[in-house]
């Protein structure tokens, strides 16, 4: 069960990060959402949604890899 939940929490960034990058192409081909009403800001939403998608797949992984021990900490190296 908590495999699921975990695939769950995987793939709603990932749709986010999707959506993301399709609002930015829209914008840069000039097809404007209905809801967005500026291809300007329709980009900038798209840009943020796709970083914040990147930033916790990211953020998810260097996680996992640190509690696994694949990754050295550096605040370790300075004591």
């Amino acid at each position: 069960m908590s495999r699921i939940i975990a695939v769950i929490i995987m793939f709603t960034p990932g749709i986010i990060g999707a959506f993301g990058i399709k609002l930015m192409r829209d914008a840069l081909f000039v097809e404007v959402s209905p809801i967005l009403f500026n291809e300007i800001i329709q980009f900038i939403i798209g840009f943020i949604m796709f970083a914040a998608g990147l930033a916790f797949i990211g953020g998810f992984i260097y996680h996992r890899d640190k509690k696994n021990q694949l990754v050295k900490d550096r605040t370790k190296e300075n004591e």
